[in-house]
């Protein structure tokens, strides 16, 4: 296994690249608070087989195999908030994993997926806003924009070739599905292609919603 920055699960293409001498497309997937790069693997299998698929696991150990890309702290003054300098960390981390994975496998650095759920999407948000080149698509599910991660200048021009699949659970307890719908009218202002779709359920994935942005990334690839 190379030897990257993050530990990771690797899923190899099952079909070569129609085009002689190309490359496979790249999912790297993140995943959410307390979880770990199990989680969102578990369905590597069911998505394209053109793509070459990494699962990074975040750095913050929680025990009992959970991991954070940022600490989350709970007070009673304040509530639950974000460790913000823990957070632009964790996003030049994840900018920095994308570089290494781009030396070390043979892969389309012209299209580039990240797929985030929870914690993973406001940081896969981020990763686009800040560094726009390194990506072409995100898939953002039950996420949000959190404006402290984004450039101090968001340039339009910087962003025309970015792509966004976005969805959120109309009853998720954990993220406010209001929280979610912010991102699409965003990222209209600044010219970015996206879909928005919500689901009836809580703070995780239905099945249609797993069928729908599988389809998307298959238009893609």
């Amino acid at each position: 296994m190379t030897n990257l920055s993050l530990e990771y699960l690797v899923r190899k293409p099952k079909t070569t690249p129609i085009a002689m001498g190309a490359n496979p497309p790249l999912l790297i997937l993140l995943h959410g608070y307390g979880s770990n790069e199990q989680d969102l693997f578990s369905f590597a299998e069911e998505l394209p087989d053109e793509l070459l698929i990494i699962s990074a696991r975040a750095p913050l150990s929680m025990g009992f195999g959970s991991y954070a890309w940022y600490t989350i702290h709970f007070d009673a003054t304040d509530g639950k908030f974000s460790d913000i300098p823990e957070a632009i960390k964790a996003r030049d981390t994840i900018a920095n994993f994308i570089d290494e994975v781009l030396v070390n496998f043979e892969v389309d650095t012209n299209n580039v997926f990240l797929l985030g759920f929870s914690q993973g999407t406001i940081l896969s948000y981020a990763v686009a806003l800040n560094y726009p080149g390194k990506i072409q698509h995100v898939i953002a599910l039950s996420g949000y924009i959190n404006p402290e991660l984004n450039p101090e200048n968001l340039e339009k021009e910087n962003y025309k070739n970015l792509d966004f699949y976005i969805s959120h659970g109309t009853v998720d307890q954990v993220l406010p599905v209001d929280w979610g719908r912010k991102a699409s009218p965003f990222l209209d202002t600044l010219g970015i292609k996206n879909s928005y779709q919500e689901y009836p359920v809580g703070h995780g994935v239905a099945p249609q919603n797993f069928h729908s942005f599988k389809t998307w990334i298959k238009e893609r690839v």
